[in-house]
């Protein structure tokens, strides 16, 4: 069961696995640089809630980022990443196929603070683009993906590089599955609901 309060992210993680809310959960190794990384959002005046388990930041009425946690390392995700400048070259890609580098990726948690300057620089970038409603040009894509599943993406790391590895005929099988939906509730619902076969690699009708 994936969290709804913030707070419970930074101290028992973010509820979506078996290691939740144990010494093993990705949030606990990560800590000090979670809660640095938190603090620098927070500081630059952007508004904090809880999406899909993560904490996501906001402003204007617009996602701007929202935070992830892996075994291997952490991030903040830009949600608009298309109109990133990037002076730095610091961005990332989430996985081979993402469109545009979209994150910045920590591996030590002493590298918040010591990347502070570029990281609330960034921050108030995609702050600006929120603040003016500028949105990027929409992009020729073989697959229109719909805007749930875009953040859903964009919030899960591990889903974002699953998803990424389909084949294009299993993508498209989420597509049109989630696009039979007519709420955003209950797309959003049923993106919960085939995380899981995501991951295993197979497609919106598998078993």
């Amino acid at each position: 069961m994936m969290i709804t309060i913030v707070d419970d992210f930074f101290s028992r993680g973010c509820g979506r696995c078996e290691r939740f809310d144990t010494i093993d959960c990705s949030t606990r190794q990560w800590a000090k640089g979670l809660v640095d990384l938190r603090q620098i959002c927070r500081d630059t005046g952007l508004e904090e809630s809880v999406k899909w388990g993560h904490p996501c930041y906001v402003h204007g009425g617009r996602n701007v980022a929202i935070i992830g946690a892996l075994r291997g390392d952490f991030r903040l995700s830009f949600f608009h990443a298309a109109l990133m400048k990037d002076p730095e070259r610091v961005l990332e890609r989430q996985g081979p196929n993402t469109q545009h580098p979209d994150m910045l990726r920590f591996t030590d948690n002493a590298q918040v603070v010591a990347r502070k300057p570029v990281i609330t620089a960034y921050l108030n970038e995609a702050m600006a683009y929120a603040a003016a409603g500028i949105k990027a040009p929409k992009e020729e894509r073989a697959l229109e993906l719909p805007d749930e599943l875009i953040e859903a993406l964009a919030s899960d790391p591990e889903l974002s590089v699953a998803f990424d590895a389909l084949t294009p005929g299993r993508k498209k099988s989420y597509v049109i599955h989630l696009g039979s939906a007519k709420k955003p509730e209950t797309r959003i619902q049923r993106i919960a609901k085939v995380r899981g076969r995501i991951l295993a690699g197979k497609g919106a009708l598998e078993r």
